[in-house]
């Protein structure tokens, strides 16, 4: 599995490392981040408060993988990587993402 990735991504083991630990941290930063931010917002029906949730932390995940691979020295990788997500979502075009490629 990490083989593929490594050759997917073309990178060496120690960066594929790297970017690892920066997709968890990242990731588990915006979950500790958006239960803050829904505690303060107090929503009391569930489904509303799953909602709600769900799409604050697709809003929040960019930018805390982005604000934690900068120490990481993957911050070049993961602009790319968002890129291609933002394109393939239709939220970017092809032509903006020509700039980070």
């Amino acid at each position: 599995m990490f083989e593929r990735l490594q050759k997917k991504w073309k990178v060496k083991t120690g960066q594929l490392t790297l970017i690892l630990c920066t997709f968890a941290i990242g990731g588990s930063a915006t979950g500790w981040l958006g239960k803050k931010i829904m505690n303060l917002l107090a929503v009391e029906q569930d489904w509303l408060w799953a909602i709600l949730y769900i799409l604050l932390v697709t809003l929040i995940w960019p930018l805390m993988v982005l604000l934690v691979s900068v120490p990481f020295g993957q911050f070049r990788f993961f602009i790319r990587y968002i890129t291609k997500l933002g394109v393939k979502m239709g939220l970017v075009s092809e032509k903006n993402s020509a700039n980070h490629a």
